[in-house]
This record gives structure tokens, sequence and C-alpha cells, in this order.
């Protein structure tokens, strides 16, 4: 299995080089022989890997997940944070103990040694079916040896390395809160081909049933015969009552070295007779119970409060208190995440605060003992001195920084000016950008036209040569003809993506002139359009700053003649919102297309004008669903629309 996977990621690694990167790293004869070794191998052990080079896996599209109702419930499991609870439990019995991970519970059955269903968890007794989702993860196996009905549960967990990958691809009212949240939303995707490119990795922990075999003795035994048919099994220990607490210590020591999101352990007994004879309570199976961390917490006082801006203009608050010992290490300081949070722990200088570390790794506030609320929200950038604002995101409240060109922001600008949807600059990445800000070949976005005169400066850099100076050169040339809307995008003012750029240019006949004389009042007469977004076009339009890079920009660029379209497909003449988090969508942006291709329009805030706002709470106390109920705007869920516009396509 080892080699299997090793010659899996070598041949993978090989084809990502050689049609993405233009960059072979192996000859075709090495290639070749490698695959013929992995076939040989998955020939002989009858396993094979979904990642495997061997498979053609095409991504699948369906238009809402199947429910499905579980063979046998799945229980939530009884807690402790006491070790010698642990103990007690146990008595004289030989146990496993394992991690308890934080990612979603998935149950696979196969049949004839293939994988023919993939259910999420769910309730405890009806999941979702994503089989198409199963398929494309990182190290499912397709195929096993055992040919009859096998069914197992496992833990579908995305890395904390993946997560801040994905995350970084991410506007911030998109961004997930935790991997969890991430991998909920990816194992739950319609469309395969957005699980297939985010690694989510299964590890194995119960065996369910296998056709055939009734006399396990050992739960060891299950998880071996499991890693045999090549599933990767969560890590485990075997204990007793005299070595459990010695290794609950060995589990936490790896806490911090762990690239995956753990919440604790899992006790469960090894003797399998005896489990089964044990049954279950209303709640909980009385075969196994959950170990939760004991959170060390510290008295301290808070004594300032950072405010650090990203480079998405994000302006982070971070408590700064009084060292003090949690978990073996010293801690000064902890995240405050965003104004929300503030607020609800009402902070200020001078205050007590009890601080922790989430899942021993994260140093937090746990409580504010005093709450005396006397910090104030900066009215200026830490960085720059730019004016700030408080917006509204996923997670609550946060403060931004508004000036455009702000240091701090630079570089993720500049990569949102050359992302796919703006001007489509291919190979200026974001680490690239960065390389040519450090080494002064970009200050602003014009000087990406003018790459050519640090030609040979380019070539030498690190990583660099005569072929991807020319990739990026042509790609540059290509992108100066470009759509409005996407150049208008690119410019990244707030609170205008890609639809309200389009509806900009719409409302304006594509004449950038008179786009950038209107004035708010003009602007907020735009449908879909309201005064914050009408305020930050006419704010950007009117900073002479902004002005000059813009004239300097359009000396470069072309706009391609375009007709305004015609609304037409299922939707034409309907208006949606869209607000919440989303099951079946990758994100809004996917949404939003999907209606704006069927005719219709999507728009930023609830109007007389709107026609439905989509919703997956619809009974929640948002203020974009406050001011549907005071327009008899309808309310819809994501699953609705896709029942009544999707698969109906009716109004």
């Amino acid at each position: 299995m080892e080699r299997m996977k090793e010659l899996i990621s070598m041949l993978n690694e090989a084809s990502k080089k050689y049609y993405q990167d233009a960059s072979p790293i192996m000859s075709d004869y090495q290639y070749d022989k490698l695959y013929d070794e992995l076939c040989r191998l998955e020939n002989e052990t009858g396993i094979v890997l979904s990642s495997s080079p061997t498979q053609n896996v095409g991504y699948t599209v369906l238009s809402g997940l199947e429910k499905v109702r579980h063979e046998k419930r799945m229980l939530s499991l009884d807690k402790t944070k006491d070790v010698e609870k642990l103990k007690s439990w146990l008595g004289n019995n030989e146990g496993v103990l394992s991690w308890k991970l934080d990612g979603l519970t998935i149950v696979l059955k196969y049949n004839g040694g293939e994988l023919v269903q993939a259910v999420t968890r769910g309730n405890g007794e009806i999941g979702e079916d994503i089989t198409h989702n199963a398929k494309v993860f990182k190290n499912i196996p397709l195929k096993i040896s055992f040919k009859k009905e096998l069914v197992l549960r496992g833990e579908g967990v995305i890395s904390y390395s993946e997560f801040e990958r994905i995350n970084s691809q991410l506007d911030d009212s998109e961004k997930y809160k935790n991997p969890r949240n991430l991998c909920s939303g990816t194992v739950r995707q319609l469309n395969s081909q957005v699980a297939a490119e985010r690694e989510v990795t299964f590890y194995a922990f119960t065996l369910v049933s296998a056709e055939g075999i009734d006399d396990w003795s050992l739960k060891t035994d299950q998880l071996d015969f499991l890693r045999n048919q090549g599933f990767d099994v969560v890590e485990s220990r075997v204990v007793t009552a005299d070595n459990i607490e010695e290794s609950v210590k060995y589990f936490e020591s790896r806490i911090e070295k762990n690239d995956f999101a753990s919440d604790g352990l899992v006790l469960t007994f090894n003797s399998v007779p005896y489990s089964l004879s044990l049954g279950e309570t209303a709640k909980f199976p009385k075969d196994s119970i959950a170990f939760k961390w004991r959170d060390e917490t510290a008295e301290t006082i808070l004594r300032s409060v950072d405010w650090s801006t990203s480079r998405t203009g994000l302006i982070n608050p971070i408590a700064v208190f009084d060292p003090v010992e949690l978990e073996g290490t010293t801690v000064n300081r902890a995240s405050l995440h965003n104004v929300s949070v503030m607020e609800e722990l009402k902070i200020g200088i001078g205050d007590r605060v009890l601080v922790y570390k989430a899942n021993m790794i994260i140093p937090q506030i746990a409580e504010n003992l005093t709450k005396s609320g006397n910090i104030e929200i900066p009215k200026s950038c830490p960085v720059c001195g730019g004016e700030t604002e408080i917006r509204k995101l996923k997670d609550g409240k946060a403060l931004y920084c508004t000036n455009p060109n702000c240091h701090a922001q630079r570089v993720k600008s500049l990569a949102h000016f050359v992302s796919r949807d703006a001007m489509n600059i291919e190979g200026l990445s974001e680490e690239t950008i960065k390389k040519f800000v450090d080494n002064n070949f970009i200050d602003s976005y014009p000087d990406i036209f003018e790459l050519y005169k640090f030609e040979e400066q380019i070539k030498s850099l690190e990583g660099f040569g005569e072929k991807s100076y020319s990739n990026i050169i042509s790609s540059i040339e290509k992108s100066k003809n470009v759509g409005m809307a996407n150049f208008i995008y690119a410019l990244g003012i707030n609170n205008v993506g890609l639809s309200n750029a389009k509806l900009l240019c719409r409302n304006f006949n594509n004449d950038l002139e008179k786009i950038i004389s209107a004035g708010e009042e003009e602007l907020s007469a735009v449908d879909g359009f309201g005064p914050v977004i009408a305020h930050s076009v006419s704010r950007y339009f009117s900073n002479g700053e902004n002005l000059g890079l813009l004239k300097k920009a359009l000396g470069f660029i072309v706009f391609k003649k375009e007709d305004m379209p015609e609304e037409s497909g299922g939707l034409k003449g309907l208006t949606f919102v869209i607000t919440g988090d989303l099951n079946n969508y990758a994100n809004r942006k996917e949404l939003q297309s999907q209606i704006e291709l069927m005719g219709g329009k999507v728009t930023g805030s609830v109007t007389s004008k709107t026609s439905f706002l989509i919703n997956n709470d619809p009974f929640s106390q948002s203020s974009k669903n406050k001011k549907a109920a005071e327009l008899s705007v309808p309310v819809i869920t994501e699953e609705e629309f896709i029942n009544r516009f999707i698969k109906q396509g009716g109004v």
C-alpha cells in the first residue's frame, strides 16, 4: 500500500508539472515505468485509490442531494473530560483509544469490490448521498479486494494547510470559519469538481459490516482488515486502565504537530462480542465514550488591543495581555476575531480576562470578568490612515480599511486585479506578484502592463526564465482586450462584485465616462444598487489618485465591443438577492452565475424590485430577511430554488 501511495504521488506530481506548469520532471520512459508498476500493484492487490492516475473519473453535477435512511442509526457519544472516568468506564477490559477527528462523518458501502454509495451522517437517521464527491476524495479506494458487501464509517477531513490555501483564494465574505465547516461545505457540493479541487482525506474508524464475516473477536482486527483493503485508518492505541493516562498524554503531545483538527479522543472496547452485548441507550451507544480535552485557563489583565491590517483590508483586533502559562507555553496575545466578538465580550483596557487554548493550540479569550467595554473602534487604518468602515460578514461585523491603495492591501489588490473574473492574467500568482512588488517592478496595477521593462531582472529571479517570462508577458498582452465589467470589477471597488459591475455597465450602456461622472443619486437609481454601493462607486471615482491610475491603465487596454445582452431564459425578469451559507453551490458567485446564465439578475440588497431572497435560514432575523418581510418579498431556501427553477424550470 505504501508503495502504491508513493507511486500515485510521484505520477500525479509529474503530470501536473508536465501539463499545467510546462516543466517536466521526468522522462516519458520513467513515467511509463512507474505507471506500469502501479498497474501491476493494483492488479495484485485488487485495490484502486481514487487519486490513482489509472482512473479517469469524470466530474458529476447533480441538481440536488438525495436523502438516504441509514440501515443502522448513528448515535452521538457520551462525553467526559476526566481521565479517571475513562479508567472507571473501561474497568478490567481492553480498549482502543483513537483521535476524535473534527470533520464530517461519512458511511461508505461497497459491493462487488466497488464503491457504490457514500452517505453523510445527517441527523443520525437520514443522511445525504454524496457518492459523486467521495469518488474524487484524495484517498478513498474506488475498488477493493473484498467482493461482498462492506459497510464502514469514517471521517472526512480537510487539513489546516489545505484550509489556509482555500481560504486565501476566497473573498472575506466567503471565507470559512474552520476546517470542519469547509469540509462540510465541500463534501455536500453538487458539482464534484469542487471536491476534486480540494483535498478531502477520509479516515476509517468503524467497520459496520462485512458480509460473510460475523466472528470478529477484536476491534483492532476490524481496523487491520480495513487497512488491508486500502483504507487510511484513524491512529489508535490499545489501552487498559493501567496505561490509558499515559496514552492520553501521548495523543495530547501530538496535537500541535497535527495538520488536522481534532476535538478529543474516542475510547471503545476492543472486544467486539462484548461491545455488541451492551446495546445502547436512547441517546448513546454503550460501547464507546468521547474524551474532551479539559481546557486549561488562566486569569490575566488586558493591557491593549492591537489592530492589524491584512492584505484584504480587514483590520484584525489582537488582545495583548500580561503573559501567562498555558499548555506548557507562555502566551500574551490572542485574536479577538472581529468587532462582533469584541462587543460580545465587552472588551476594555484593564479588564480581567480568562484565556485558554482552543483545541490546546490557538489562544482565545474565554471570558471577560470585568466587562468595561471601553475600547474605541479605530476611525482610521493603523497602516495608511485611511477611513475605516464596519461591514457585516458571514461571521459577524468586521472592521475594514476603505483605502484601496493602502500598502497593507497592495499585494492582495494586485492579485485581485489579475484574477480570472477580473483581468484574467495567467502566471501572475499572488506569490509572483509579491516578488515583483518586493523588487519594485510593480507599485500599482498599471505597472503590470509595463513589466516588459524589467525583462532581464525578471528572468534572473529564482524560479523564472525565458519561458515563464514570455508566458506572463503573453498573458498580459492578451488581457488588454477586456470587457468593461471585468475591468471595473478588477479595480476592487468596495462592495462592487462582478454582478454589480455588470449592472453598472448595463445601466450606463458601457460608457465609462458616464459611470465616472455619475453622482450618488444617479448611482442609487441603478437596479439593485443602494446608498452603500452608490457611495463606494462615487467615492472611488472622485479620488484623484484613483483617477490618475485609471487614466494610465486606460492607455494600455481596449474594451471589448459588447452588445448589451438581452435577458433570456427561465429567470428572465426576476431579480434575486443571495445571503447566508450555501450547501449545494461552491459559493454565492457560483449560484449567481447560474441565475445570470438563465436570464435573471442578482443584486446585493433587498428592494421593492427584488423577486426572491435566497436564504437557507428563512426564519433568521437578519437585516435582509426583515427587509424582505417588510416589502413582502418571498424568502426561499437554496433547495427550493433548485426544485422550483432548476428542476421544474418555472416561476
